[in-house]
């Protein structure tokens, strides 16, 4: 391995991630010359001792499915937002070698939501996973009042309350049968696989000029994404979110300021069609 200072984004399946492209060219326009960031294939239950390994040369972890619950357990000390909804997504090595947690994908998510409007009222959240947390976090400092969770069991819904508190969001819990009307929010974040909403594309009462993000972005769009776009409904994908918590992510683990514009281009040209909220 070359001298200098490392990054990686761990997970299992990181092959196909996209997370090397856009820290690449943030190392590239920012002339970090002697970083290198690569991936690193981690299976469930794995991490503390992947990461125990792992010297002072290594900055830091971008940590991915099925991680963010072990990343927060392992880590010597966490920030405020990464205890709130119980995950991380961010590991640094801090200055005694110990590792700190954080979790980008709240203001991620939130910087597009911003940017596709969102500047209050009511919401929705498809799915009670840990994408789900982030995204009652991220609709919280977006000024969002109340949130409905609609999952295959409400209860998974009603559990996350701690998360819906500690971001001042009142929280209501939802079963699937109602996602069809549900889906008329003016805000909906989905965070379930793609099978699982593929039939609501056609079921769903969107609200005209209303707000998705999407949190998949293969294939894109989606059957739901594209249903909403139809009905004059503002859509972002998990590429934008990707980008998004990435710019935190590399202040985090670089402690130098993310060259956002490169970062965008190289992911745009990696993904033709691509257009981004921002």
């Amino acid at each position: 391995m070359p001298a200098g200072r490392w990054a990686a984004v761990v997970g299992s399946p990181v092959s196909h991630s996209l997370s090397p492209v856009i820290h690449r060219a943030g190392y590239a326009a920012a002339g970090l010359t002697d970083w290198s960031y690569t991936t690193l294939e981690c299976p469930e239950g794995a991490l503390a001792a992947l990461a125990g390994g792992l010297g002072a040369d290594w900055a830091g972890l971008s940590v991915t499915m099925p991680l963010k619950s072990e990343a927060l357990a392992l880590a010597d000390r966490a920030s405020a937002v990464a205890v709130a909804v119980g995950a991380a997504n961010t590991l640094t090595h801090d200055d005694t070698g110990g590792w700190a947690a954080d979790n980008t994908d709240v203001p991620g998510a939130a910087a597009v939501l911003s940017a596709l409007g969102v500047r209050g009222g009511p919401a929705v959240v498809l799915g009670a996973g840990g994408t789900a947390r982030a995204a009652i976090a991220a609709l919280g400092r977006c000024g969002v009042s109340t949130v409905t969770v609609v999952a295959r069991r409400p209860e998974a819904g009603r559990a996350l309350a701690p998360v819906a508190e500690a971001s001042g969001l009142r929280l209501a819990a939802a079963g699937w049968s109602q996602a069809p009307e549900l889906l008329s929010a003016p805000t909906v974040v989905a965070t379930v696989p793609r099978t699982v909403t593929d039939q609501l594309a056609g079921q769903a009462r969107w609200h005209a000029g209303g707000v998705l993000l999407e949190a998949l972005y293969d294939p894109w769009p989606t059957p739901l994404a594209a249903a909403a776009a139809a009905n004059n409904v503002r859509v972002a994908s998990g590429l934008d979110l990707l980008l998004a918590q990435a710019v935190e992510q590399f202040r985090l683990i670089t402690a130098v300021t993310a060259p956002t514009t490169p970062m965008r281009a190289a992911l745009a040209a990696a993904v033709p069609g691509w257009r981004p909220v921002a």
